[in-house]
């Protein structure tokens, strides 16, 4: 369903397990960030109704997330550390079109949040699969099912106002970019690293 071409090796959930703590703390960030994305979104696109509507309420989930990620820290006795640099994300938002007009701009901001959407999705799965934590375990199952939905969410509104746009096309250059990006990361007790 996500499309991605390279899966992330199994055994990145045992670099994750190595350090409980600061994937937590990346994690948190991450979701912070997610929400941050989506109110960007709407800042920029406020003439579409559904899409802040949607976007709205993504946001509130992302705040929600970063806070059900806190609560674990605190209940584990650890501390939640500064923001992360997200280098992989960072890698993404090369890709994206900064010329072009504000449509092809819109499209190419939702893709960029499909896509690591997509990958997010993909991480929790296999951490819900493979860490050995039952918490973490059903927590990330549940986040996965979550994700899932934020990508079919910009998926869907990249293609329903990119009518002009080759979205299918764009989106497979964004998959193969993705691809090669990807194949320098798994290596690291980040969500993206």
């Amino acid at each position: 369903m996500l499309g991605l071409k390279l899966a992330t090796d199994p055994r990145w959930v045992n670099i994750v397990e190595s350090n409980i703590e600061e994937i937590l703390t990346d994690h948190a960030w991450c979701e912070q960030k997610a929400a941050t994305n989506a109110i960007t979104i709407i800042t920029l696109n406020p003439e579409y109704d559904d899409l802040v509507t949607d976007l709205l309420e993504l946001a509130k989930e992302e705040i929600e997330h970063f806070q059900m990620v806190h609560e674990i820290i605190k209940k584990r006795g650890f501390k939640l550390g500064r923001e992360r640099k997200d280098s992989y994300v960072n890698e993404l938002y090369k890709f994206m079109n900064k010329g072009g007009n504000r449509l092809q701009a819109m499209v190419d901001r939702l893709l960029f949040s499909a896509m690591i959407e997509a990958r997010s999705c993909e991480r929790f799965k296999l951490l819900s699969e493979k860490i050995k934590d039952p918490q973490l375990s059903k927590f990330y199952h549940d986040l996965m099912v979550s994700e899932a939905g934020h990508y079919t969410l910009f998926i869907g509104f990249a293609r329903k106002y990119g009518k002009s746009i080759d979205v299918d096309k764009r989106w497979q250059e964004l998959i193969d970019f993705e691809a090669e990006v990807i194949q320098n990361y798994g290596k690291q007790e980040t969500i993206h690293g």
